[in-house]
């Protein structure tokens, strides 16, 4: 049986998802995660067979000790019967800069490519490559892949992804738009087309994916047009933590006001700003509640990220010349149907978008589908993102892994 790990690899955390893989099923056997690997007191945490299992490690020194745990974990709790069987290892990589424009297999020369890019992504590129490493070492002879957040926006013309500063900029350090969440919109791309009955060269879609980390992008016959998120995954929507667009004079004019560097105030709009920056909450499920006991704060930053929606929506119409779907996914978007009705009936006038709200309060907690009404000009679908499905069929496909029946 042919047994392919996800693995999303952070400074000091290691993801995983093994799944089983064969031409007819596409089964998770098991997932989990590292925490505070390189700190005191680090943590396993291990899901198999229905059961959640946590582990205090004694010692976790870096990626490599984490991935030997976990493949003696695989063993000893029987979940393989020997290591061969897992026939290929996916990796999540943030940025590849405009290096590659699909996964690719790690090698020497891919992973100097990667690191090439590393001040495009500084804090996440040497994590991953770290995660890369340690499982190269620890399964030689096993294809790795390496699948970019950024890779699937690289379609998008010049006139979508060019910022107008100085040229100089983009010839020097590569400063242009590259956008995110690329796995994630692949496969709501894929998997609406599929969902629509039709292929995915042949549809136009908008794809919303609003969670703690928010874009969205516009799909144009299975190509990547436009897409929210810029050199960085601050720009674009309110996010849960993130600013999102905002006038670039404001970090000048803040750091005068307030004493403070350049970096200080990026880190303020990276990790202080959204959600979190007005309630003192990032999480969306808390700051829904906080408006309707009636917070102020709370009720204006969702509008303010249900207004940003609409309007990456209602450019995106214009731009790819009509939409046949909208889809929304992630955690907000998989289980906001306050989120949903509030974006839809604000583009119903304009885009004559119409949702059925029986249908649209079905679609949480994983549940997905049509929400729209028959007679809507758009369709509006739910559909809950896998990347880590994604990043394993990206190993079989680009690792050309043999599946059987």
């Amino acid at each position: 049986m042919s047994k392919i790990m996800s693995v999303n690899a952070g400074s000091s955390s290691l993801k995983f998802q093994l799944l089983e893989m064969t031409k007819s099923k596409e089964e998770v056997i098991t997932e989990g995660q590292f925490e505070k690997i390189g700190l005191p007191d680090p943590n396993f945490k291990i899901k198999f067979n229905g059961k959640k299992e946590e582990h205090v490690v004694p010692q976790v020194k870096d990626h490599a000790d984490a991935v030997a745990i976990l493949l003696d974990a695989l063993v000893s709790m029987k979940i393989v019967k020997d290591l061969k069987e897992i026939k290929g290892v996916g990796h999540r990589v943030l940025h590849c800069g405009e290096k590659y424009n699909d996964s690719v297999i790690m090698d020497d020369t891919s992973i100097a490519v990667v690191e090439s890019v590393c001040d495009l992504g500084p804090l996440h590129n040497p994590a991953n490559l770290i995660g890369i490493r340690a499982f190269m070492k620890a399964l030689p002879g096993v294809v790795n892949v390496g699948v970019f957040d950024t890779s699937f926006h690289l379609t998008m013309p010049d006139e979508a992804y060019m910022y107008a500063v100085p040229y100089e900029w983009y010839e020097k350090y590569s400063v242009r738009k590259y956008g995110f969440h690329g796995t994630s919109h692949k496969y709501i791309s894929l998997e609406a087309a599929k969902m629509l009955g039709k292929k995915s060269e042949d549809v136009r879609l908008i794809t919303c994916h609003i969670g703690n980390g928010a874009s969205c992008a516009a799909v144009k016959y299975g190509k990547v047009v436009d897409t929210s998120m810029g050199l960085t995954p601050l720009d674009g929507l309110v996010m849960g933590t993130r600013s999102g667009t905002i006038d670039p004079a404001v970090i000048q004019f803040i750091c005068k006001h307030e004493n403070l560097t350049v970096e200080e105030v990026t880190d303020i709009l990276n990790k202080k700003s959204g959600f979190k920056g007005f309630t003192g909450n990032s999480d969306a499920r808390a700051v829904r509640e906080m408006k309707e006991q009636g917070n102020y704060r709370a009720d204006l930053i969702l509008r303010m990220q249900e207004k940003k929606i609409c309007d990456y929506i209602g450019s995106y119409y214009v731009y790819m010349g009509g939409a046949d779907a909208i889809i929304f996914t992630a955690g907000i978007g998989e289980n906001s149907c306050e989120t949903r009705e509030n974006v839809c009936n604000r583009i119903s006038e304009a885009l004559g978008v119409k949702i059925d709200n029986e249908l649209n309060a079905k679609c949480v907690r994983g549940v997905g589908g049509i929400i729209s009404t028959p007679d809507s000009k758009i369709k509006v679908l739910v559909i809950p993102t896998n990347e880590e499905l994604m990043i394993a069929r990206d190993v079989i496909r680009v690792g050309k892994v043999e599946l059987e029946d």
